[in-house]
């Protein structure tokens, strides 16, 4: 559509960034008890996002979501919940896969919308992990895209 596009990420976009990253874990995540919620932003805040293959998708202006990319893995993507349903996730997707040449990802398995995304995108799973990265007590799935 007009005025939407994706640019590589800039520190200027980092404020916004953060924003909707929080509105995004707050609207999807409702499985991670509030101290971890917590905790995870501590980390979050620490990320040089400057380290990873990492685009923004702007509406005008506007940052509508963010993906990030490390050794061909998406490891993140984050849309505004104001723009979920208007097919920005694959949008974003399709731009690491094909540009960024990404096929693998973890989803955390309780956040079965997620989970579902990736499949309809052509990812399965091929590992479970008890905890997340960080140690957490929330299961990963590890997907990867199968031609």
């Amino acid at each position: 559509t007009d005025g939407q596009y994706i640019i590589p990420y800039h520190d200027g976009l980092h404020t916004q960034l953060l924003a909707v990253w929080e509105k995004s874990v707050l609207a999807t995540h409702f499985f991670l008890k509030p101290g971890d919620l917590a905790a995870i932003r501590e980390l979050v805040q620490e990320i040089d996002f400057n380290h990873f293959q990492v685009y923004c998708l702007l509406e005008q202006t506007t940052l509508a979501g963010f993906i990030g990319v490390l050794h061909r893995k998406v490891e993140m993507l984050f849309l505004a919940p104001d723009y979920f349903r208007m097919g920005l996730g694959r949008k974003l997707m399709d731009f690491a896969i094909n540009v960024l040449d990404a096929n693998k990802v973890d989803v955390n398995e309780q956040n079965a919308a997620a989970v579902q995304f990736y499949q309809s995108l052509g990812f399965t799973v091929y590992e479970r992990t008890d905890r997340d990265d960080q140690g957490y007590e929330y299961p990963l799935l590890r997907m990867r895209l199968t031609d």
